[in-house]
């Protein structure tokens, strides 16, 4: 497989970026990198709402899983994620390696998640 880049136009890569090319470890088994195309991430802030705190306060009282804001984590990693790959996509990455999540409050009910992860080009180790 030649160079994904022709005078800095992006040609299409012969492995698509889908869920499977995206690994949290430093390599993809079975393919070989080819191409470091950088750093890409997904960014977002969430706040709760009014609601969703009086709702959470309520199920934190019965203690458990406090479901309300395990949704409101769960899509804000989906989220974050989702932007990451559209992010790696725009740069002609066929895989992301090295994938990590990571939250930090900003201030009090406001969250910061990022999804962060390593483009590359990768061929299958036959070729």
């Amino acid at each position: 497989m030649g160079d994904p880049y022709n005078s800095g136009a992006m040609q299409p890569s012969a492995h698509v970026l889908d869920d499977a090319m995206v690994t949290t470890a430093p390599e993809l088994p079975g393919y070989r990198i080819v191409r470091n195309l950088g750093l890409v991430r997904g960014i977002i802030v969430r706040s709760r709402s009014v609601v969703g705190n009086f709702l959470g306060g309520l199920q934190s009282l019965f203690g458990g899983n406090i479901t309300i804001y395990t949704e409101l984590c769960e899509q804000a990693r989906f989220d974050t994620y989702r932007d990451m790959v559209q992010h790696a996509r725009g740069l002609g990455a066929n895989a992301i390696v090295a994938v990590r999540y990571d939250a930090t409050e900003i201030m009090t009910g406001l969250t910061e998640v990022l999804c962060y992860g390593t483009a590359v080009v990768v061929e299958p180790l036959s070729q």
